[in-house]
């Protein structure tokens, strides 16, 4: 068991395996495996973007939580999120989709993400993949707070601020800056485990390792 008297403001040992973690992925166990395996991870790969995009925007007014026990019914709902297929999508899937209690039935954020499926293969044309795009946005390391702990501000960042208007430009819907931000976190654009988080070393690592996408 860690000695909690060592443990750093804003993370938490859990009783069950003793490993420091965020406090926000307390609640459920499936909650620590994202904290612990996907959160704050670079990702590259397209589907799991527009995915990642589609759900925090799904997620404006509610807890990720309720979107994470959702997810599985999300990508039943929405073709795996494979913006190729749900740019074919009509006013029949719209209708499929709000009688589907598996999901978040909100009419307008269910259009948005057939919009914002139109719009990523606008970005595919213009800049090869939604990846490159997304990674021309990744804040300098200097800018980022080297110990973010609770108390700590960490976004929305300027480049979420830019990247939100810009793509609310280009014609996309529910990318506020906070919904960027979030976006950018969940896809390791920042790392944002706190200091002492098991993971954010973890999370540092992979990001040397990646190539980054151009």
């Amino acid at each position: 068991m860690t000695d909690t008297t060592t443990i750093p403001e804003g993370v938490f040992s859990h009783e069950e395996d003793g490993v420091l973690r965020c406090q926000w992925c307390r609640a459920s166990a499936e909650y620590r495996r994202y904290h612990d395996e996907e959160w704050g991870f670079p990702v590259t790969d397209e589907r799991r973007l527009f995915e990642k995009i589609c759900l925090e925007g799904f997620q404006a007014g509610l807890s990720w939580l309720t979107i994470l026990n959702k997810r599985e019914a999300f990508r039943k709902g929405f073709a795996n999120f494979e913006a190729d297929r749900i740019v074919r999508f009509g006013e029949r899937d719209v209708e499929r989709l709000l009688a589907d209690a598996g999901i978040v039935r909100h009419r307008g954020k269910i259009e948005s993400t057939i919009n914002n499926a139109k719009r990523v293969l606008e970005l595919r044309e213009e800049f090869g993949s939604l990846a490159a795009y997304a990674w021309r946005y990744e804040p300098a390391a200097d800018t980022r707070p080297h110990k973010p702990q609770t108390g700590v501000v960490l976004g929305p960042s300027a480049e979420a601020v830019a990247m939100s208007k810009d793509l609310k430009k280009r014609g996309w819907s529910f990318v506020g800056p906070t919904t960027v931000y979030a976006f950018m976190q969940a896809m390791g654009l920042v790392n944002d485990h706190y200091e002492g988080c098991h993971a954010r070393e973890k999370a540092a690592n992979a990001r040397k390792k990646l190539k980054k996408p151009k």
